[in-house]
């Protein structure tokens, strides 16, 4: 039986792993959980109202700074509600005129238990 901390989502078959496969280091973990407070749509999550920044309404704002600081502050308050062990360095959220419903959204965080320092990318489109 394969030994890890949490399915990888999206699930999917892994050969070494079985029926689905495995996060097997806080690493990997941290970032899918991080992945899924800034994809999920508040009120998508049963028992949990609340979480979820909700970015894909907000690709249909207006491309302005005020909507960019309002999305970096949602990313803020819901880390440190629902994942207060991971702290945020860094929040870059990045939108092109060209593609005006897409972003990329470009984190630096950390996990002080651990020691752990990492960046996670995630593009986001309407």
């Amino acid at each position: 039986m394969a030994e890890g901390l949490s399915p990888s989502l999206p699930m999917r078959m892994d050969i070494i792993d079985g029926a689905y496969g495995i996060n097997k280091t806080m690493s990997q973990m941290a970032a899918q959980n991080l992945r899924m407070v800034i994809l999920t749509s508040p009120g998508e999550r049963m028992m949990y109202p609340d979480f979820g920044v909700g970015i894909k309404s907000a690709l249909f704002e207006p491309n302005t700074s005020s909507t960019t600081s309002t999305i970096r502050e949602r990313i803020f308050s819901q880390v440190a509600k629902y994942l207060p062990y991971i702290k945020l360095a860094d929040v870059n959220i990045y939108s092109t005129q060209e593609s005006p419903n897409k972003v990329t959204i470009s984190i630096r965080y950390y996990i002080p238990a651990l020691n752990i320092v990492s960046d996670l990318t995630i593009p986001v489109t309407g």
